[in-house]
C-alpha cells in the first residue's frame, strides 16, 4: 500500500499513527503541499479535493484520514482498535465523527493563524479568526476535558481509534498556540498519548522558527 501524505499534515498523521501502532507496512510518498502538489493534475487524480492523505491499495484509492484509519484496522486481524461489537464501533465512530464536525476544525484554525501563516511568509495571524479559533476550541475541549474526568482513554476504556484521531488534532499544539492550559484532564490524556511508540516513531521534524 502507498500514503500520499505530508508529515506535518494532521490529517496524515492519523492514518501514519494506526499504520504504525498496527504495524502495516506503507510506501510513504510526501505531497509537497507548500509547492501546491496536492493542487496539480496527477494528485487530483488521487483525491478530487486536493487534500492529504490517501491510501493507494493495489488501485483502490480511498481518501479521508478516518476512513483510512477505519480501513487499516479493518484490514488488520486481531487488532483492537476498532471494536467488533455494534456499540462499541458506534461509540468509536461517534468520537471520529465529532473530531471530524468540531474538535479538529477549531484546532486548524488556530494551526492556521499560528503556524502556517508564520512558515509561510503568509503574513501575521488575523486576530479575528484568532479569537474565533479560541472560542471554538474553548466550548468543545470543554466537553473533551469533561468526558476524560476519570478515563484512561476516550472510549472502551482502552487505545481506540478515537484516541488517535483526536490526538491528532492537537499534535501541533505548541507552535499553534492551542490553549489546553486549563484543561487538566485532555492534557493528562494527550500525554498518555504522546507516550506511545507509534506517537514517537510519526513526530514530524518540525520547521526552523
Amino acid at each position: 500500500m502507498k500514503l500520499y501524505f505530508h508529515p506535518l499534515s494532521g490529517n496524515s498523521r492519523r492514518a501514519l499513527l494506526v499504520a504504525t501502532h498496527l504495524d502495516v507496512p506503507l510506501e510513504r510518498i510526501v505531497v509537497d503541499l507548500p509547492k501546491g502538489e496536492q493542487r496539480a493534475t496527477p494528485h487530483l487524480g488521487r483525491n478530487p479535493n486536493g487534500l492529504v492523505p490517501v491510501l493507494d491499495d493495489d488501485g483502490f484509492l480511498l481518501w479521508e484520514s478516518r476512513a483510512i484509519m477505519q480501513y487499516l484496522a479493518e484490514m488488520t486481524p486481531g487488532q483492537t482498535l476498532l471494536p467488533a461489537d455494534a456499540r462499541g464501533r458506534a461509540d468509536v465512530t461517534r468520537w471520529l465523527f465529532w473530531c471530524s464536525g468540531h474538535m479538529a476544525q477549531a484546532c486548524t484554525i488556530l494551526v492556521f493563524e499560528n503556524f502556517v501563516k508564520a512558515v509561510s511568509g503568509r503574513g501575521p495571524p488575523n486576530p479575528t479568526e484568532v479569537a474565533r479559533g479560541e472560542a471554538l476550541f474553548a466550548q468543545h475541549a470543554r466537553v473533551l476535558d469533561e468526558h476524560l474526568t476519570g478515563k484512561t482513554w476516550v472510549s472502551q476504556e482502552r487505545l481506540t481509534l478515537a484516541d488517535f484521531s483526536l490526538a491528532a488534532a492537537f499534535a501541533l499544539a505548541g507552535p499553534a498556540r492551542l490553549p489546553l492550559g486549563e484543561y487538566a484532564n485532555l492534557r493528562t490524556w494527550l500525554g498518555r498519548v504522546q507516550e506511545l511508540e507509534a506517537w514517537k516513531r510519526t513526530a514530524p521534524q518540525m520547521p526552523p522558527s
